[in-house]
């Protein structure tokens, strides 16, 4: 059954569709970020990109909230929950899958996110994927698998099946910002961000790793927290309550895009030819489902209008037809109305 708040706000679309693309773009600064540290390793980047996130998402989702922190927390609804642990998940598995496996099979498994989405949007939400939309996701995951071809492999099968993990639990997550209406969604991002904080460090301990980081590392690491991380999935989770979660995975592939862009204009490293053609068509794709997105709303949006200006006053009232006073032939005086009421008596 569809949530009641699952419906797409449609005054936001076009707005949510500009964030989310947005959102790709930040978290593709990523990449480059942990290509300047020098020695750490993938769980202590990710527990201090976490313990960077933390006290800048707490600041922020504070001043939403007139400075009550408190307040947010406490409307915290179980769709906020469920995403922010979803987000545990989906970090770990994408951390998993990197070390585990090719970086082209994490990318390509990763890229699997709107298919996951997709269906689980149609059971979950009740949203109808627009054909448009089914067609371009497959024409992105051609472009992906067309830029990764070269290093596609059978890979590790740990690697691949945390790579797919991965990508379900970020479509999850996205189900569950489009189901939380109760309360603010960027409580799931904060819980998320405690979740994997709390996980990294029992990992890493476990893992007999040391906690503490070189300087070097430990401010490339927060500033990833506070920057491509926070900054991204704050764009991610307010943009995508307009969005479909179909539409909100693909048009988020813009990361996958822009990553190795970064990489060759800041460390020279050449793109190949199938990268620059796979990448093409994925931004292609993109773009295209972006645009004729924006143009259906709009076209939906002046129906509607046209609609209320026909029936009523654009609000779903209807107008009540103007008074008319009586004709009066020419020569005639109008009759005056009869009394209604009983005369009274005179004292």
């Amino acid at each position: 059954m569809a949530s009641a708040g699952a419906s797409t706000d449609r005054s936001g679309y076009a707005v949510g569709v500009v964030m989310v693309l947005l959102a790709g773009t930040v978290w593709s600064m990523m990449g480059l970020g942990v290509r300047f540290m020098e020695n750490a390793s993938p769980l202590q980047i990710l527990l201090y990109r976490s313990l960077g996130m933390i006290p800048a998402l707490a600041i922020f989702i504070a001043i939403r909230h007139g400075g009550r922190l408190d307040r947010a927390l406490y409307q915290t609804g179980t769709a906020t929950i469920i995403g922010g642990l979803m987000l545990v998940f989906a970090f770990t598995g994408s951390i998993v899958s990197l070390k585990e496996t090719t970086v082209a099979n994490a990318v390509f498994l990763l890229a699997t996110a709107p298919f996951f989405a997709a269906i689980l949007g149609r059971v979950v939400l009740g949203e109808r994927v627009r054909a448009v939309t089914w067609i371009m996701i497959v024409v992105g995951l051609s472009g992906v698998a067309i830029m990764v071809y070269d290093g596609l492999s059978a890979g590790k099968v740990i690697g691949n099946v945390a790579g797919l993990v991965c990508a379900m639990f970020f479509a999850i997550f996205t189900i569950a910002m489009r189901m939380e209406k109760r309360g603010d969604s960027l409580t799931a991002v904060l819980l998320g961000g405690i979740f994997a904080a709390i996980a990294s460090a029992v990992a890493i301990a476990v893992a007999g790793q040391p906690l503490v980081l070189s300087l070097h590392d430990t401010a490339i690491a927060v500033a990833l927290g506070i920057g491509a991380l926070g900054l991204g999935l704050v764009l991610y989770a307010l943009g995508s309550r307009h969005v479909p979660a179909a539409e909100s995975t693909l048009l988020a592939m813009t990361e996958v895009v822009l990553s190795p862009i970064w990489v060759w204009l800041v460390f020279g490293e050449t793109a190949g030819v199938l990268m620059l053609v796979g990448g093409s068509i994925l931004l292609s794709a993109l773009f295209a489902n972006a645009i004729t997105g924006i143009v259906r709303e709009r076209r939906a949006s002046r129906d509607r209008a046209s609609a209320g200006a026909h029936t009523g006053n654009g609000n779903g009232h209807a107008v009540p037809p103007p008074r008319v006073a009586p004709r009066v032939a020419p020569g005639y005086a109008v009759p005056a109305p009869r009394a209604t009421a009983r005369a009274t008596r005179q004292p």
